[in-house]
């Protein structure tokens, strides 16, 4: 059945209805349409013409269906346009070269489908354009569009695509997220990312980044979130790195860095040392869900997670919520020399991992001070002597590895301690024990029973004259037993014989 209304809506939302198949063809008699949400749906079929077409359409919202094909040119003349969200599509082809003719774009969501090619120039002339997502796609090139320095443009995720070539810093000042993770990006960390001094949120993660840690890096003072996880970077940790005071979350894991541990490098970061006492979702102006609403419609979309290695896993950690979040990860590098017990001073730190290194040394007990840290990890290092009974303090504590180092002693007990059982995160320590991993330690084992010794050292002789009489007794008992028994009886002799010696007086006598 056709459905055709009679009345003229400004505002549609069929969101999670159900909808399958193309986009319904009624809708185009919906000229007059400002709002529309389809999303969460089942939809699919190409982009329709007349949809691209609506004049007074402002805000869009067909994301999480299964549309496809390329997106039509005309979809950016329509001047009102403020919102298009078409993630997690199956939209493909290249984007629009006309993109940028959509000057009143706001947020522009196209992530999540299968577009490739480079990014057109005239996105840049977006000048109203605040939030663009185009994570997830297979778009590539090594050359950025330059964007206005004057766009009010704040957050740009470029993520998860096939990207290449030098990382990019054609961005406006302002931006406060940039991620780029996930590409092809290679090189030395360009000088000039001080330029994009409002920076809280830079990813710059799984690319091919080679080089030292600039200095110039550590300008940028608002820097809450630092990825560069997975690259190929190399020399040390710059001692420096600590007038990074708002930071928050830093993960440096998987590179080649090398040397140790500045004792210094947590002097003054202030983002890591106090956690605040009443979080918000506003830390870093921006929450993990948007929510919009007009005169007579709300909806709300996504943006994208931060993922880091959280608990032996990789994690989406809501953006939304990362204020309550604070992590240091310097895993898998060749960090070496000892753990600085200064890092007892970063209280507010959730999660600690400098697993995969070569640090030595005892694991110092100011480790414990971190009140706040979930999860602890110290795995396949070079560490030696007891794990720290002071461990016990950690109230937060859930997991705790410690594998593949050479500790000895006994696992602490008590507290959280009680609960570290897991003995894969024991293992390879060979002097551990406790009951942690079923291995008694030498205190808890009871001496075996010793025999007494005399000094005069005449127990011995006494021993072997008793068994001697105690054998002589016995056979001689033996021997006893069995002559009563009539083993030994002679045998009666022959009635002649017999008469002969009882008589022996007649013989006597005949002689005389």
């Amino acid at each position: 059945m056709k459905i055709v209304p009679k009345c003229r809506l400004s505002g549609l939302s069929l969101r999670s209805s159900g909808l399958q198949g193309d986009i319904p063809e009624w809708i185009s008699t919906q000229t007059n349409l400002s709002f529309l949400d389809l999303s969460m749906n089942q939809l699919h079929g190409p982009f329709p013409q007349w949809l691209a077409e609506f004049h007074f359409l402002s805000d869009l919202f067909v994301s999480h269906n299964k549309l496809s094909g390329s997106l039509p040119t005309a979809l950016f003349r329509s001047s009102p346009l403020s919102i298009l969200a078409l993630s997690h599509n199956n939209f493909s082809g290249e984007l629009p070269k006309n993109i940028g003719d959509a000057k009143s774009l706001i947020i522009l969501m196209l992530d999540g489908n299968n577009f490739s090619g480079p990014i057109p120039q005239s996105i840049s002339q977006m000048s109203g354009l605040e939030l663009l997502d185009l994570s997830r796609n297979r778009l590539s090139g090594n050359i950025f569009p330059v964007f206005d320095p004057q766009m009010n443009l704040w957050y740009a995720d470029f993520s998860s695509n096939q990207f290449s070539g030098e990382v990019p810093t054609t961005f406006p000042p302002n931006i406060k997220t940039l991620a780029l993770g996930g590409n092809k990006f290679s090189g030395a960390l360009p000088l000039n990312l001080k330029k994009l001094k409002n920076l809280e949120r830079l990813e710059l993660q799984d690319n091919n980044i080679s080089g030292e840690l600039p200095n110039s890096l550590l300008q940028i003072s608002h820097l809450q979130v630092l990825n560069l996880r997975n690259n190929s970077l190399q020399g040390s940790i710059p001692k420096t790195l600590s007038n990074l005071q708002n930071l928050q979350i830093l993960d440096l894991s998987s590179n080649n860095l090398t040397g140790e541990i500045p004792i210094e490098f947590v002097n003054n970061l202030t983002g890591m040392i106090e956690a605040p006492s009443n979080p918000t979702s506003q830390t870093l102006g921006f929450a993990n869900v948007i929510a919009f609403s007009s005169k007579f419609f709300s909806t709300e979309f996504a943006i994208n997670e931060l993922i880091v290695n959280w608990k032996k896993s990789k994690q989406g950690l809501s953006s939304q919520n990362i204020d309550m979040y604070f992590l240091l990860d310097l895993s898998n590098n060749q960090l070496s020399n000892e753990i600085p017990a200064s890092l007892g001073a970063l209280k507010a730190l959730k999660m600690l991992n400098l697993s995969y290194n070569k640090l030595s040394g005892k694991i110092p007990s100011h480790l414990s001070d971190l009140q706040n840290v979930e999860g602890l990890d110290l795995s396949h290092n070079k560490l030696s002597g007891p794990i720290p009974t002071a461990f016990t303090k950690l109230q937060q504590l859930t997991t705790l590895d410690v594998s593949n180092n050479k500790l000895i002693g006994r696992i602490p007990v008590g507290s959280q301690m009680n609960t570290m059982v897991d003995p894969n995160f024991y293992a390879n320590n060979s002097g551990l024990c406790g009951f942690q991993i079923h291995v008694p330690c030498p205190e808890d084992v009871p001496p075996a029973p010793k025999l007494q010794d005399h000094d005069n050292k005449e127990e011995p002789w006494i021993l072997q004259q008793a068994m001697g009489i105690g054998y002589l007794v016995g056979f001689l008992l033996t021997i006893e037993i069995i002559f009563l028994a009539g083993y030994f009886n002679p045998s009666p002799p022959s009635n002649g014989r017999l008469r002969h010696r009882h008589h022996p007086h007649r013989l006597i006598r005949q002689r005389i």
